[in-house]
């Protein structure tokens, strides 16, 4: 990672203009004039994001032998917001322009505002020049009812992160697996805020999905693996294809700290609009588990053999959303280039987040090759998400493949009747080879390894 200021990438504007064009992300509730910061994921963003969240449980879960996954529910006890402290700490501080009447995050202002870093001018908007109000607090978990009454007894809330759902199951998931120190409890799943600022595409939404993994710990072993998780963490972008010159892992000051929290890391990302997060690594120390325990009577706690007594684990925190994790890797991975006197975009996705693996095109709509397409076709999609192209001409289709990041594309021409072999093309380098029909699987296999 370098610590100079990388040279800026793609704007968002261009993203969002490809994500609707070619069916990856569209507005919610568009035919309606849309719905504030919501988005819906179409045919390609919904593999990209399916893709994502599994390239990230394996690296968490299928690969290792000391997590284990959980999926727990949305609506939770009041009670549980009650003991974590969400419904007296969770919230932000809201001011609002006495002008224009925008509202901002307090925070906003003074971190990380706008390109590079740069601090707006004390009490004033950066939208319009106004005087800011004095700042005032706002909750930011979404109410709800449970019953056909609204009425006190009968609120709940929309969760605002995964994590206490973890939390709330530490006893069963230990009892269940009979899992030593350190492990860890990891969940993907949605979770809701009512966001005072939103906007930047889908840097910041109020209804996103996150993957989120708590790692116990024996006490005073937690910033070894704090530390652990850090780095590995970061390494899990870059092994995915991220520059490692448009990442940096940023310590929080102590100011910026969540009331549950020892010690926070971000990962941050060059956005077009500069350094901001893209995952959160916290040391929760043993918080939530007492906070808990505490409230609910139920007993949290770790027997450890060694020392023949009960203790309460520990806890560090990677924390990511996948919206945001979505944008980072179509962000890094767009580029435009010149190809023989014509302009080529294309997202040099990683094969394993690529949403379309491998595109069967015949060279022509003819009767005579459409037969053998389709065979091709049929023979590599049980193994690998394959998309069927006769549309256009084959260098349109090339191109319309390149920019969704489609790795390999197989052509099937009239030379294939006779010789029974076809084409791959491969995406970044654009360099073909024939390779018989028969072997074709093998072929595919080696280009894209542990990929199905």
């Amino acid at each position: 990672m370098s610590e100079e200021t990388p040279t800026p990438g793609v704007s968002l504007d261009t993203i969002a203009s490809l994500c609707k064009r070619r069916g990856f992300i569209f507005q919610s509730s568009e035919i309606y004039g849309g719905f504030e910061s919501t988005w819906d994921y179409g045919p390609l963003g919904v593999e990209l994001k399916r893709n994502i969240k599994q390239a990230w449980w394996k690296a968490m879960v299928q690969d290792r032998d000391d997590i284990v996954g959980l999926d727990s529910s949305i609506l939770m006890s009041p009670k549980v917001w009650e003991a974590s402290g969400h419904l007296s700490n969770f919230g932000d501080s809201l001011v609002e322009c006495k002008s224009c009447q925008r509202r901002f995050r307090e925070d906003e202002l003074s971190h990380h505002k706008a390109v590079g870093d740069i601090e707006s001018a004390a009490g004033a908007c950066p939208e319009c020049g106004g005087e800011l109000s004095e700042p005032r607090q706002f909750k930011t978990m979404f109410k709800t009812f449970v019953g056909p009454v609204e009425e006190e007894a009968a609120v709940a809330y929309l969760r605002p992160e995964t994590a206490q759902g973890i939390f709330v199951n530490f006893d069963n998931v230990l009892n269940s697996t009979r899992k030593k120190l350190p492990f860890g409890i990891a969940q993907q799943g949605k979770s809701f805020r009512n966001e005072i600022t939103t906007g930047n595409f889908i840097f910041r939404t109020r209804e996103f999905e996150q993957m989120e993994m708590e790692y116990f710990v024996k006490p005073g072993t937690d910033e070894e693996w704090y530390q652990y998780w850090r780095q590995e963490r970061l390494n899990w972008f870059i092994r995915l294809g991220v520059r490692p010159e448009r990442l940096r892992l940023r310590e929080h000051e102590a100011e910026e700290l969540s009331h549950y929290s020892s010690g926070t890391s971000d990962i941050e990302y060059f956005f077009p609009m500069g350094w901001a997060e893209l995952e959160g690594i916290a040391k929760r120390t043993d918080f939530d588990l007492k906070a808990h325990a505490a409230a609910s009577g139920k007993r949290l706690d770790y027997f450890d053999e060694e020392s023949g007594e009960h203790i309460v684990p520990y806890v560090v925190e990677p924390a990511l959303g996948v919206d945001r994790c979505v944008l980072v890797f179509l962000l890094d991975a767009y580029e435009e280039e010149e190809v023989r006197g014509e302009q080529r975009t294309l997202l040099r996705l990683h094969p394993a987040l690529a949403p379309v693996k491998i595109a069967v095109l015949p060279l022509s709509r003819k009767d005579t090759l459409a037969p053998t397409a389709r065979t091709v076709y049929e023979l590599l999609r049980p193994r690998y998400m394959t998309q069927f192209d006769d549309a256009q001409s084959i260098g349109r289709r090339y191109r319309r493949q390149d920019e969704i990041g489609t790795p390999l594309c197989v052509t099937v021409d009239f030379d294939t009747l006779e010789d029974e072999a076809v084409t791959i093309r491969e995406r970044d380098s654009m360099e073909q080879v024939r390779v018989p029909i028969a072997g074709l699987l093998d072929a595919i296999s080696e280009r894209l390894p542990d990929v199905g």
